[in-house]
């Protein structure tokens, strides 16, 4: 507790200072032609190189002296907006309205004054990523992916072969907290993991933070994933959409009542089920045939926003998911759904033009279902998840260089864990079993930016976490601090240092190939996981300011870590705590970045250099080995070149070191009955002590720009895995057999891949 104490003293003791003869200029920043919230806009007075943020309704405020000054409003794929203004003696007013860059194929460019606001934003390890840019990049079926989008930023990594899966900086899946508009997220994955869940059309952006993380932020130990939702369109009705290999889409969004109230409805679906149903039926009853499984997936998108006045606004929003997977035969039936429901209602207050606050109330629930009958029996195995979150954050633009930000949070969690019932057609036998748990997490936090002057500045703040549960309470103070300092114009140093907590654990088989994850609380016997980073980098700006190069490095340390004992029983176990094993890791690397953002060829280059560790008492003889997704090298590089007004060619192409694994050394036969087959046994020594062969992947891509009737519309044409890499998804051992004696002679390693080069085709359409 004494370490956090000048922390504590530094945050509160500043209150004092912020009173300062300069008055506030403040405002909005919205979309011309929809009035839209531009959330992330910069605006700043280049001649100071004083700037700030608008915020998640497009707010933003500034403390000026008198006299006249000049306002650059800059955000992606939006003109650049200048407007020079005179501060008097009273509050001012000033809203900006964008217009959209008069290319469609322009819009991925970013102004170089975005570039160098990145170079002066005291946040560092922060990803920012715009669906116009995404749409751009080729996907994977023509299926535009922004998380997959996200795996091409250095530090980040997937899981394998098309998975939609995010490791951090050495974390797992399971410690990035994933938000929809505040709103988390436990499973946001579609087709056992191979896209998101975030429909491109139905999303405005994504921020990814690695590191340094605000102290809003908690709950997860190695990123949050902050998506953002597009508003409807306050002026007139839009539709845009999409067809393409395996599904299709559709957005509409227009005002209910001008200017007051707006909606936004976005939708899709895949239909892959469609034409193996066909399939099934033409080749039902015919020998040797093996039915294909009925698979699809869908999503909704919704919300109505309501300006009741300048100073108040609702909106109302909510998501819902599924993935169905099912298989029929006249012997065996089995079926498999899964999905997140999501809800919340926000409201935004601006008490004067200093202080704004946003209080929002918010559901989340994530459930699968396991129904299998094989003759006359069946079961029905089920694990789901829900939350219920009332959060307040309040934004006060104090001057003197100050923006306080503060509020709190509390969330009750329900979790269902492997509820199993089982019967018999006549119900002469049938049983249940399953567990439920209740806990409360709450978050009391505050947070400062403080601008010192145009080269040096922090941001530092406290969270105080807590979880209760079972009549165990954990208390824990989070401090997260960052900091800026300028050399000069071009060049900056950035520092970071954050302490995070996590209260639930994912538990997943390892040797499951369903998603059927079970979340659990922490309790008496199970332990919060912790982290703590510090992260370092250097970032300057090239080629007259075209360029950015940033250099990060980081080192992470992990306790409490959650594995399972060898042959772990998760599904049908009222001792579930008994398969637990309890350790540690730690993770540490280089990133290096660089990006161009103008001209007719833009992109960016990453290369990622780092170690992945973990340790427990009762898994490789208590002895240090890498996790399974510990890559030494990762590369990324992307390219998209505009070869006129209506094509755009793109290209990506990544590297990485072959993910980690564990291969039986040798094999001992043995014989327990005379004249039965011998049993092998597989002897392993170290864990994950060897490697998969190097992934590497070309993808390419086309955007023409088409000339419809009305409205907008192109075509995308995208090959991913273009030179036909066979990259390995996972290798199984074959036994190799005499063929006179039938004996077991040896073994021979086999590999598995996914994906060959696959064309696609996607058309999209917007009036």
């Amino acid at each position: 507790m004494r370490i956090y104490l000048p922390l504590i003293l530094v945050l509160f003791l500043t209150v004092p200072s912020f009173a300062q003869v300069r008055q506030a200029v403040q405002g909005y920043v919205r979309a011309a032609g929809s009035s839209e919230a531009l959330i992330g806009a910069t605006v700043s007075v280049p001649a100071t190189g004083q700037g700030v943020i608008t915020n998640e309704n497009g707010f933003y405020a500034l403390r000026l002296p008198q006299g006249e000054h000049t306002l650059q409003v800059t955000y992606v794929g939006f003109k650049t907006t200048t407007r020079t203004i005179n501060v008097l003696a009273v509050p001012l007013q000033t809203n900006f309205y964008l217009e959209a860059s008069n290319n469609e194929l322009q819009e991925v460019k970013i102004e170089t004054g975005s570039l160098r606001q990145k170079l002066n934003d005291t946040r560092m390890s922060v990803n920012t990523l715009t669906t116009r840019e995404a749409k751009l990049l080729p996907a994977l079926f023509g299926e535009v992916d922004l998380i997959k989008t996200m795996q091409l930023k250095p530090g980040v990594q997937s899981g394998g072969e098309g998975s939609s899966g995010l490791y951090v900086r050495g974390g797992g899946p399971d410690q990035n907290l994933v938000l929809l508009d505040d709103a988390m997220v436990y499973n946001p994955s579609h087709l056992f993991g191979f896209f998101s869940v975030f429909n491109p059309d139905a999303v405005k952006s994504v921020e990814l933070y690695k590191g340094g993380f605000p102290a809003q932020f908690g709950g997860r130990l190695s990123s949050v994933v902050d998506v953002t939702q597009q508003k409807g369109n306050n002026e007139q009705l839009h539709a845009k959409g999409g067809l393409g290999l395996i599904s299709s889409r559709l957005t509409v969004d227009g005002p209910i009542v001008k200017d007051k109230l707006n909606f936004i409805a976005s939708g899709r679906r895949t239909y892959v089920d469609i034409f193996t149903r066909q399939v099934n039926r033409l080749m039902e009853g015919k020998e040797d045939y093996n039915p294909i499984p009925d698979y699809y997936f869908y999503d909704l998108n919704a919300s109505l926003n309501y300006t009741i006045s300048e100073k108040d606004n609702l909106t109302l929003g909510g998501y819902l998911g599924r993935d169905i997977f099912g298989f029929n035969d006249s012997d065996f039936t089995f079926s498999f759904d899964w999905g997140n429901t999501l809800g919340n209602l926000s409201w935004q207050h601006k008490f004067n033009e200093n202080l704004y606050a946003t209080t929002s109330l918010g559901y989340t629930g994530y459930k699968y279902s396991i129904n299998n009958k094989i003759d006359i029996f069946s079961f029905r195995l089920t694990s789901d998840v829900q939350d219920h979150t009332l959060k307040t954050d309040f934004d006060w633009f104090v001057g003197k260089g100050h923006s306080l930000k503060f509020g709190a949070q509390a969330t009750r969690h329900d979790f269902t864990v492997g509820r199993l019932n089982f019967e018999s057609e006549d119900s002469t036998l049938s049983f249940g079993s399953g567990s439920t748990y209740r806990g409360s997490e709450f978050g009391l936090y505050a947070s400062d930016d403080f601008v010192v002057s145009p080269m040096v500045s922090f941001n530092y703040g406290l969270r105080l976490s807590g979880f209760n549960s079972a009549g165990k309470t954990y208390l824990a103070l989070e401090p997260r601090v960052s900091g800026k300092y300028n050399f000069n114009e071009n060049t900056s140093l950035k520092a970071s240092f954050a302490s995070m907590r996590q209260y639930v654990h994912l538990l997943t088989n390892s040797g499951a190939s369903l998603p059927t994850d079970i979340w659990y609380p922490s309790n008496q016997n199970v332990k919060p996981q912790r982290s703590k980073q510090v992260a370092l980098g250097i970032s300057h700006l090239l080629g007259k300011g075209k360029f950015l190069f940033t250099n990060e490095v980081y080192y992470k340390w992990m306790k409490r870590q959650i594995d399972f004992r060898d042959g772990a029983n998760l599904f049908v176990n009222d001792s579930l705590e008994n398969e637990f094993l309890f350790g540690q890791g730690n993770s540490y690397g280089n990133e290096f970045y660089l990006e161009k953002v103008s001209g007719k060829t833009t992109g960016w280059l990453g290369y990622t250099l780092s170690w992945t560790y973990r340790q427990f008492d009762g898994i490789n003889e208590g002895r240090r080995f890498p996790a399974r997704y510990d890559r030494r090298h990762d590369i990324s590089l992307v390219m998209m070149h505009q070869l006129n007004k209506r094509l755009s060619l793109t290209a990506a192409f990544v590297y990485g070191t072959g993910n980690a694994y564990s291969v039986p050394v040798a094999r001992l036969a043995f014989q327990d009955v005379e004249g039965k087959p011998a049993s092998i046994v597989p002897i392993y020594e170290d864990r994950n002590a060897y490697r998969l062969q190097a992934y590497h992947r070309l993808d390419l891509g086309a955007v023409l720009k088409l000339k419809p009737k009305r409205g907008e519309a192109d075509l995308t044409f995208s090959v991913y895995n273009a030179y036909n890499r066979r990259n390995p998804y996972f290798v199984y051992f074959e036994q190799q057999k005499d063929r006179d004696t039938d004996e077991t002679i040896g073994f021979q390693a086999k590999q598995v891949s996914l994906f060959p080069a696959i064309p696609s085709v996607t058309y999209n359409f917007k009036f």
